[in-house]
């Protein structure tokens, strides 16, 4: 399975750990927004789209990359992030946004990860060296290996 993760990574490298977790495990390239496009994306039978959270959403650049393309038929994808807080799906899932765009762009989300990841955007954290720092921690960095693993299997 040809894998392509399109990702943003901007304050900490939270973000980048995780993509590069994952893409070890699935053999995938690594890619920016900006370094992709329909031709591009065509040629990859999974796709990961990911990045930090902020104000309750992925990064602007992800939603700007989907807009431009076509309807994609059923291409299998998969969305991952990192974020300062805890993602609870009933009180902010962070991935929504992200997950209708791309159905309505016909995508199939296949698989969605989160973890914490060291934030020191919020003014108020920023004097205490912000929160989760050390984040994301080995294991969880484990963990998106797990999930990767996960979408190989069900790739098979």
């Amino acid at each position: 399975m040809k894998t392509l993760i399109i990702y943003v990574s901007m304050h900490h490298g939270n973000t980048e750990k995780i993509a590069r977790a994952i893409g070890e495990v699935l053999r995938a390239d690594l890619a920016k927004p900006t370094e992709v496009d329909a031709e591009v994306i065509s040629k990859y039978d999974l796709i990961g789209f990911g990045s930090g959270i902020y104000f309750g959403k992925h990064h602007s650049s992800l939603f700007c990359l989907i807009d431009k393309l076509p309807y994609q038929n059923g291409k299998r994808a998969f969305i991952f992030s990192t974020s300062g807080l805890r993602k609870i799906w009933l009180i902010h899932d962070f991935n929504k946004p992200l997950r209708s765009r791309l159905l309505a762009k016909g995508f199939e989300v296949i698989g969605e990860f989160n973890c914490r990841g060291w934030d020191t955007y919020p003014f108020w954290v920023k004097p205490f060296g912000g929160i989760n720092k050390g984040k994301p921690s080995i294991r969880e960095i484990e963990e998106a290996r797990c999930f990767a693993r996960m979408l190989k299997k069900l790739e098979g």
